[in-house]
């Protein structure tokens, strides 16, 4: 039982017991369970777990309940970046890859812990919570990988020359800077970026469905095309599971 639907249980003996008409205890429950969160996170209806891949769904922030209850199933490398699997690296320290940990933005206090292990080009050029650090050390950034860092758009705004087109593409922050200069962009990349949606619906042309297959939103598109859906890779997209159903009143 999730958290979630525990807190719901409770409130609803609460309200069962109370001056409430059956309607309004609905009504209240229904906007309640809206407001919840930690709710278990299950897979979309359309979508066969037997067609998915324990490797990429060990880097998919939406399949820690999976994960946790399959950890013989765990790809340790690819969970290594996974912002939401701390609680289980944290009990794993010896399956960790730091390469990989170096840029997952949710293990700053494991890193700050272990700054031997580091691996200081993934940290201050891809990791968004690791800005402080990089602000302190520009003469060490690496712009080829700075420019996919969505906390990094004021240092690349003032450094336009020094951008990788390549990997701005996939930067979720710097749309403004892409409907600026669409004939520099990598289209490829561009399928992976979450926030350039309207312009891939406007280029469907250029679509490459691979890449479209890992972008939390662009699931609408894929399930009108299924048959171009490559499904390791839809494995690892977190949008593949929504919310477990509020529990029967």
């Amino acid at each position: 039982m999730s958290l979630a639907t525990n807190r719901f249980n409770i409130v609803k003996n609460i309200l069962i017991k109370s001056i409430f008409d059956e309607n309004v205890i609905e009504i209240i429950l229904t906007e309640y369970w809206k407001s919840l969160k930690n709710k278990r996170k299950i897979l979309l209806d359309w979508i066969n777990l037997e067609n998915l891949s324990w490797k990429y769904l060990s880097e998919n922030p939406n399949a820690i309940h999976l994960l946790e209850n399959n950890l013989d199933k765990i790809n340790w490398f690819e969970l290594s970046k996974n912002p939401n699997g701390i609680h289980i690296l944290e009990n794993n320290l010896d399956k960790i890859s730091w390469f990989n940990l170096s840029k997952n933005p949710n293990a700053i206090h494991i890193l700050e812990n272990n700054l031997d292990k580091i691996n200081w080009f993934e940290l201050l050029s891809k990791n968004p919570n690791a800005i402080h650090l990089l602000e302190n050390n520009l003469d060490k950034t690496n712009w080829f990988e700075l420019s996919k860092n969505p906390n990094a758009i004021h240092i690349l705004e003032n450094n336009l020359d020094k951008i990788s087109w390549f990997n701005l593409s996939k930067n979720p922050n710097a749309i403004h800077i892409l409907e600026n200069n669409q004939h520099k962009i990598n289209w490829d990349n561009l399928c992976l970026n979450p926030n350039a949606i309207h312009i891939l619906k406007n280029n469907q042309h250029k679509i490459d469905w691979d890449n479209l297959c890992l972008n939390p939103n662009a699931i609408h598109i894929l399930k009108n095309n299924q048959d171009e859906i490559d499904w390791y890779y839809l494995s690892s997209n977190s949008s593949i599971f929504e919310d477990e159903p509020m529990p029967i009143l």
